[in-house]
């Protein structure tokens, strides 16, 4: 699909932005990372070898059974004895002395032909973001060349977290931001559009609906329903839609007895298409303008939620729930470091990506 005239422009406009431009690469590459989380930090191996057949475990269900343990629950391939099992093939002696078993298996001195020699090939990081770290000492474990930003004080290794967490930031603010966007272009447009009584009542319910005390409600469906993330994204969007509102509006205002508008109205063009084919792109740079703002937002309430324990179940991978984690433990400052890196490096970079967008957008600007 070509692009147009106007939107080559944009792009242009956007690639000179170079502090734009290299957000938008750091920040794909980033998120891409985040998207394949299970690749490389997981408590599962990505492949393996049992008896000559493969198995995905990072994709599908197998029982111990499936590999000649005695349980029909999923198989823990971190247990000495699972490991044992695949790597040697099923041998009975894996219940007796595994470590044994495992180094002749590598080592090739097992005689016996029904023993077939498997292996598995493990993620970067062989922990997901629930799994408790099997080292000695009391949590949270310093950095080491195990765990490169130590565990948290539940043991639970923060490299891990932090790659999870942050492909559940992005999507949840997406997902929030996205339809908070939507709702409130279409009741701005419709506001600003037509203006008289439809403008007065709308008013009157945005006034009263900002109004709510919105920590308060999700206190009180959390307290009802229990936390989950989809109820969470349903709360932040029912709130949050109010936002572009007012910018919209107020450009639909603007442009709503222009020539071209009433030309159009004239030659029998349809309201929906004049709102949001002619009269939307011209207020689409107000628009873009506060989105990083809304971002920002999302992000934060997200992180503040968490921290005080109204945020997503407390086994979710959340980055506010490192920040709790980091001021309940002052005596790893590698908490606190990791959970200031974090949000720093996400927001500054989806703040200069949408300034980018918006200066884009934007007529008047032009960049060397």
């Amino acid at each position: 699909m070509s692009f147009s005239a106007l939107n080559q422009r944009r792009w242009r406009n956007f690639r000179r932005n170079r502090r734009a431009f290299w957000s938008l690469w750091i920040f794909t590459i980033l998120f891409g990372m985040s998207l394949s989380a299970e690749f490389i930090a997981y408590d599962k191996p990505i492949l393996l070898s049992y008896r000559g057949d493969l198995y995905a475990p990072i994709w599908n269900f197998y029982a111990e059974t499936d590999f000649g343990g005695d349980f029909q629950t999923e198989a823990s391939y971190r247990d000495i004895e699972v490991k044992c099992l695949i790597l040697s093939g099923g041998l009975d002696a894996c219940f007796d002395d595994p470590v044994a078993v495992i180094e002749d298996a590598k080592d090739g001195t097992v005689e016996d032909e029904l023993i077939y020699k498997g292996w598995m090939i493990w993620p970067l990081i062989p922990y997901s973001f629930d799994t408790a770290v099997d080292r000695l000492g009391a949590a949270p474990l310093p950095p080491n060349s195990e765990n490169l930003l130590g565990t948290d004080g539940t043991k639970r290794d923060v490299m891990a977290r932090v790659i999870h967490g942050f492909r559940l930031s992005v999507l949840f603010t997406l997902i929030v931001t996205g339809a908070s966007a939507i709702i409130g272009v279409i009741a701005g447009a419709v506001q600003g559009y037509f203006g008289g009584r439809t403008d007065l009542i709308f008013q009157r319910v945005i006034e009263i609906w900002s109004s709510t005390p919105s920590l308060y409600v999700i206190i009180i469906m959390f307290a009802i329903l229990g936390r989950s993330f989809w109820l969470l994204v349903f709360l932040l969007i029912l709130f949050g839609w109010t936002g572009l509102v007012g910018v919209v509006r107020a450009e639909f205002l603007r442009a709503r007895n222009l020539e071209y508008v009433r030309a159009a109205r004239a030659l029998g063009v349809g309201n929906v298409t004049i709102m949001f084919r002619h009269m939307l792109p011209n207020a689409m740079v107000a628009t873009l303008t506060m989105l990083p703002f809304i971002i920002t937002g999302t992000i934060s309430s997200l992180a503040v939620l968490d921290f005080l324990g109204f945020g997503l179940p407390s086994s979710a991978p959340s980055l506010g729930e490192l920040t709790l984690q980091a001021k309940q433990n002052l005596q790893a400052p590698w908490l606190a470091f990791t959970a200031f890196s974090v949000f720093a490096v996400m927001l500054s970079l989806l703040i200069f990506i949408f300034e980018g967008v918006r200066d884009a957008f934007d007529p008047r600007k032009t960049f060397s």
